[in-house]
């Protein structure tokens, strides 16, 4: 757990330092830095070491996934549309800014909106072992 923990704490700094660097305050010298909290969860992973993927999925209007499964769960953060997510028997509606945890259960995700969505997925899964 705590390797994850030090993935988000480097994927924060890096997304820090990006934000401060001199050519973003260069163009936004009058804008100010700040900090939105946008999912706390708590997580127990099935193994020690996990693989994590940064995903992005584009949804063209009205298109729905078959029922499916990912390697892992993880936080999903939608850029733009309006999803309907069926997740684990629970259905939901996210928009843009919106962030969702998929479970890793079973799930479809149907684009509901008037135009293309788009999500970003952080998946977590156990570890693949490399064949040697």
């Amino acid at each position: 757990m705590k390797h994850l923990g030090r993935i988000f704490y480097l994927a924060s700094a890096l997304g820090l330092f990006l934000a401060t660097s001199p050519a973003a305050n260069a163009e936004e010298s009058s804008a100010k830095f700040s900090r939105e909290l946008l999912l706390k969860k708590h997580v127990t992973l099935a193994a020690k070491e996990v693989d994590t993927n940064v995903i992005r999925v584009q949804f063209p209007k009205g298109y729905k996934t078959p029922l499916h499964t990912h390697e892992g769960p993880g936080p999903r953060y939608v850029l733009k549309g309006k999803l309907k997510v069926e997740d684990g028997g629970q259905s939901n509606v996210f928009r843009p800014g919106e962030v969702f945890w998929e479970t890793g259960a079973e799930m479809t995700v149907e684009n509901v909106g008037k135009g293309e969505a788009e999500i970003i997925i952080f998946e977590m899964a156990p570890a693949k072992t490399a064949a040697h």
